[in-house]
């Protein structure tokens, strides 16, 4: 027999061999069990018990069930394109916050409405169906000539350049796909979803963690879909769609042409934006800079002071950072640790006093901060502001929210937003996660300057995206100019420093179920060097050896 541990510590017992399922109930709170979490590994209900452990089961209540759901519902949509449109291609595209992906779908305009629903309806049927969903071991080499008997080139591409003598294929009928983790183990399971037309293709609705018993709507997207429509035409232009793609170019070593081509539209971008700022009349003399962790604000900034430099402007970079109250009057949250998320951990009174008075023409002392004992303080160095040609450029987090700078008029104000938007897809139905680049650069930031385990980052990860759900997403459409600092090679980068760190994270710890998963998404991307990052690249701000200076 095989013993497990629950969540509420209680035993129980299954046959050795017997699915996991049996230890599991079909339901919790009035949702269905999507996969279970098997000592801290989400595995599909069908896996075999083999060893004593922990076990949980998981619902679209949880992060990692959430996942599960998204991933199936993902399968069964690309199951039905592929019976019902087999001449068509779609690819997922971007995400819209939690609970939308936006795919991309080359069907006639007049006939899109006409197929989305026809779309809609073959899947809810196939939901209906409550179709098994199995998990095979395929040898390589059979998965290969499946693939290409199906035209699947990129899945094939994706396998190019892994060798593992066998792989897991998911399987559904007569379809069949490589999975990026575990599916439920039925369509039946996968009940709330949507498709909407949206313009050349379709939005696939789900519902979200904090509202998993209904549809949210969408949130404000027309600003970030032109950004990662430009980032799609990137794409277009280096070749780079895939990263099966990208280890070809990697491979062949065509990939530093990829490398010049994408460092050189953030330059042409960045020049852009530094034109936008001088031709607005009034011109602006605050430039605020907000973001979310890891989307290269720092650097973003300080090569937009160059941008500017060239077309005459005169910038100073400060951060919202220096203007922290200090621990003695930081908020805390709810457990009663410092939240250094919160918009009241900086001292926007002293902050908008100093705007003011440099606005005047006056002269101040440069606040800092000092975060070995946690307090502000006036340096000895001095800052003024030139009416003609004095640009004062402030990043930090929240410089997007309008409490920060409520005493500076919005006409003196020009706000950018940066995020990492990739346009890079695993394969036509798996994308590669936002959120999931970012964390790797934090992780590799970490690990590099700050001294901080991966453990201890993946621990912190949770709250840090809550801090960005409540203080900078809610924002990000007041911007005038958006810079996405996605750069299609970094993954390839990132792996080499990012995989042993993640093998640090034990199975016993909490934080494994992110490690695994993050590790099993890095076997996709063949290694590149560090070496052939360019030294002014936002990249180096996670890597180190920056010909820029970071303080």
């Amino acid at each position: 027999m095989i013993t497990f541990t629950l969540s509420d510590q209680q035993h129980v017992q299954v046959a050795h061999g017997a699915p996991l399922c049996a230890a599991l109930p079909e339901k919790v709170n009035g949702l269905p069990v999507l996969a279970a979490l098997l000592n801290n590994d989400v595995v599909p209900l069908n896996a075999p018990a083999l060893l004593d452990g922990t076990l949980r089961p998981l619902t679209l209540a949880d992060e990692n069930g959430w996942q599960v759901y998204r991933r199936t519902l993902c399968f069964l949509l690309a199951k039905v394109l592929c019976e019902q449109f087999p001449e068509t291609t779609c690819q997922v595209r971007q995400s819209f916050g939690h609970n939308a992906l936006y795919w991309s779908w080359d069907v006639p305009a007049e006939e899109r409405e006409a197929k989305v629903a026809a779309l809609r309806a073959g899947l809810a049927e196939l939901i209906e169906r409550d179709e098994p969903i199995c998990h095979h071991l395929t040898g390589y080499e059979q998965m290969i000539s499946l693939f290409k008997a199906r035209g699947q080139e990129d899945k094939v591409n994706l396998l190019a350049h892994r060798n593992p003598p066998y792989l897991s294929l998911a399987t559904c009928g007569n379809f069949y796909d490589l999975p990026q983790g575990a599916l439920a183990v039925r369509s039946g399971v996968i009940r709330l979803f949507d498709l909407v037309p949206l313009r050349d293709g379709f939005v696939l609705e789900f519902p979200s963690v904090q509202t998993p018993y209904e549809l949210d709507p969408m949130p404000p997207f027309d600003f970030l879909f032109d950004v990662y429509a430009e980032h799609l035409r990137w794409g277009e232009i280096i070749g780079i769609r895939t990263v099966g793609e990208l280890n070809m170019a990697i491979a062949n070593g065509s990939v530093t042409d990829v490398i010049n081509t994408v460092e050189a539209l953030h330059e042409k971008r960045l020049a852009s934006i530094a034109d936008m700022i001088a031709a607005r009349q009034p011109r602006p003399h605050i430039v605020l800079i907000a973001g979310p962790s890891s989307a290269g604000k720092t650097t973003s900034a300080m090569r937009l002071c160059t941008h500017l430099r060239v077309i005459g402007l005169r910038p100073t970079l400060i951060s919202t950072d220096n203007y922290f109250v200090g621990d003695a009057r930081n908020p805390r949250d709810a457990q009663g640790n410092l939240d250094y998320e919160h918009l009241d951990a900086v001292d926007r009174k002293r902050l908008n006093a100093d705007i003011l008075r440099l606005l005047n023409g006056e002269t101040i002392p440069l606040r800092k901060f000092d975060f070995h004992k946690h307090e502000g303080y006036d340096s000895d160095e001095s800052l003024t502001l030139d009416r003609q040609s004095g640009v004062l450029v402030i990043e930090g987090i929240h410089s997007l929210n309008p409490d920060l700078t409520p005493n500076i008029p919005r006409e003196e104000k020009f706000l950018i937003y940066v995020n990492v938007l990739t346009q890079l897809a695993i394969d036509r139905h798996n994308r590669v996660s936002t959120i999931d680049n970012r964390l790797l650069r934090r992780m590799v930031r970490d690990g590099q300057f700050r001294g901080r385990s991966p453990k201890e980052t993946l621990r912190l990860w949770s709250s840090v995206r809550a801090g960005e759900e409540r203080w900078i997403f809610p924002f990000q459409h007041y911007a005038d100019a958006v810079f996405n600092t996605s750069l299609d090679y970094e993954i390839a980068v990132l792996k080499t420093l990012a995989s042993p760190l993640l093998n640090q994270i034990k199975p016993s710890d909490p934080e494994f179920v992110i490690a695994r998963r993050l590790s099993c998404f890095l076997q996709n991307f063949a290694s590149m060097p560090m070496a052939d990052v360019p030294t002014n690249s936002i990249l180096r701000e996670y890597l180190g050896a920056s010909r820029l200076r970071y303080s």
